[in-house]
């Protein structure tokens, strides 16, 4: 069995699973969203391993364990995570990600498309044509900060567990501290206020043009990025395939985690 590693490179903390055999040379990226940490990625990294699959989990920005001063920007994320795969050396990959990670990661990709060799997007938006969910659009507004600093860690756990999502106590806390005392308030106005939909204008049909074997995964309850978001990427993607898991909202990895997990690892020992 394979332990998992927290480590740095350069400006990202980042998780690490190795199967007990060694690194293979079809690595797993995965990134995480808001207002999450690579500690969200844990079973299935734990599940990669035990298949023979490396995977490696960075920490975005002023969340999880990459303290950094700011600001933490959709820019400064995305530089960042290229900057660690070249680090590492880890390309190609199969890519995976969630929520914000969609942003920051699949900009990535669609720079990069020799790096990527599969992908699987979970509850993440990337259109430019998109437009932010209501507290987005207010903590991006004037008075974001003082609607995130009046935030308490029992708002914050409401938050995460309002589509049922099944977050322990120990996730709670973790998510939380970068708020108590570090970051990830200023960081949370950083990176809404930096993420204007149009940016992802130079990447309107990338996706489709990357022809990478491609899985969403996506809540059917999803409040904050919208499971029309997932059938009009099918739609867009050729050969894609899509998952929606009945009964879940967007923290679907929390909602069903056993069925996500299987969903991923079957897909990718298929496609890459």
């Amino acid at each position: 069995m394979s332990s998992i590693e927290l480590k740095r490179a350069g400006s990202l903390s980042y998780r690490e699973a190795v199967p007990a055999a060694g690194a293979d040379d079809q690595p797993v990226l995965l990134v995480h969203g808001f207002p999450q940490s690579s500690r969200m990625w844990v079973g299935l990294m734990e599940a990669l391993a035990a298949a023979g699959r490396r995977s490696v989990a960075p920490d975005l920005y002023c969340l999880g364990d990459s303290t950094d001063p700011g600001p933490a920007t959709y820019e400064r994320n995305r530089e960042a995570l290229a900057e660690l795969v070249a680090g590492l050396d880890l390309g190609p990959v199969a890519l995976v990600v969630h929520d914000w990670g969609g942003f920051v990661g699949l900009s990535w990709a669609c720079e990069h498309p020799e790096l990527v060799s599969a992908m699987v997007i979970s509850d993440a938006g990337f259109f430019s044509y998109g437009r932010w969910h209501g507290i987005a659009e207010a903590i991006r507004a004037s008075g974001g900060e003082a609607l995130v600093e009046a935030i308490d860690r029992d708002g914050f756990a409401a938050m995460l567990r309002g589509e049922g999502a099944r977050f322990s106590d120990a996730d709670i806390e973790a998510y939380w501290q970068p708020f108590e005392s570090g970051r990830g308030r200023a960081a949370t106005v950083e990176f809404y206020r930096s993420m204007d939909m149009e940016k992802l204008a130079p990447f309107d049909g990338r996706l489709a043009e990357l022809s990478k074997p491609t899985l969403l995964l996506w809540g059917a309850e999803d409040g904050f990025a919208p499971v029309s978001g997932a059938h009009r990427l099918h739609g867009e993607i050729p050969g894609s395939e899509l998952v929606i898991v009945d009964g879940a909202g967007h923290f679907v990895f929390e909602t069903t985690p056993e069925r996500c997990v299987e969903a991923v690892t079957e897909f990718l020992s298929r496609t890459s």
